[in-house]
C-alpha cells in the first residue's frame, strides 16, 4: 500500500500520528534493552540476546532523534554505550558514551539534574573497559559528585544503585 491510505481502508481516520509511534518504539526499544541489562547480560550471553540489546539500543536512539530533543538523544547515546558494553564491544561503547557527554555539555538547558551523573558513569566504564583506568577514574569520581549533589533524593538513589552495578573494569574500591 503506497503512503496514501485509500479513504475506504477501516480505520484510515485514526491513522497513528508518526511522532506518537517514534516516541512509543523509543520508549518500548529502551525499556526491553534495560530489561536485558537487568538480567545480567554479558558477552556470554546468547548471540540472540546481545544481538537484540545492541539493535533494540541503536532502535531506541533512532526513534528518539526522530522526535526527541538533545535530552533524549544524549539517553539514546548512554543506552547504547551501556548495550555495547554489555555484549563486549568496549570500543563501540567508549564511542556513544563520549558522544553521550558531548550532547549533555552541549545542551545543559535541555538536560535534567541527572543526565550528566549518567553520561560520567558510561564513559567511565567504557573508558575502564578499553584500558583508561586513570580516565575511568576521574569520570567515575565525577559521576559519584554530581550524584551526591542531586536535589532529587529518589534521582540519586537510582544513580546510587546504579553507580553500584558492576561491571566496574577495576575501578570500584
Amino acid at each position: 500500500m503506497s503512503d496514501a491510505v485509500a479513504a475506504d481502508t477501516p480505520g484510515a481516520s485514526e491513522a497513528p500520528d508518526d511522532a506518537a509511534l517514534h516516541r512509543r518504539f523509543g520508549m518500548q526499544f529502551n525499556n526491553e534493552v534495560w530489561t536485558l541489562i537487568d538480567a545480567g547480560l554479558s558477552p556470554e550471553s546468547p548471540r540472540e540476546q546481545r544481538d537484540r540489546a545492541l539493535s533494540g539500543a541503536y532502535a531506541s536512539l533512532r526513534h528518539w532523534m526522530e522526535v526527541g530533543n538533545a535530552a533524549n538523544q544524549a539517553r539514546g547515546e548512554h543506552l547504547v554505550a551501556r548495550a555495547a558494553l554489555a555484549v563486549g564491544l568496549p570500543e563501540l561503547s567508549l564511542h556513544h558514551a563520549r558522544r553521550c557527554l558531548e550532547i549533555v555539555e552541549a545542551e545543559p538547558g535541555q538536560m535534567e539534574e541527572w543526565d550528566p551523573p549518567f553520561a560520567h558513569e558510561a564513559l567511565a566504564r567504557a573508558l575502564a573497559a578499553t584500558g583508561d583506568p586513570q580516565g575511568g577514574s576521574e569520570h567515575r569520581a565525577r559521576a559519584v559528585e554530581l550524584t551526591a549533589a542531586l536535589a532529587d533524593a529518589e534521582d540519586r538513589e537510582i544513580l546510587e544503585v546504579e553507580l553500584a552495578r558492576e561491571p566496574w573494569y577495576g575501578l570500584r574500591g
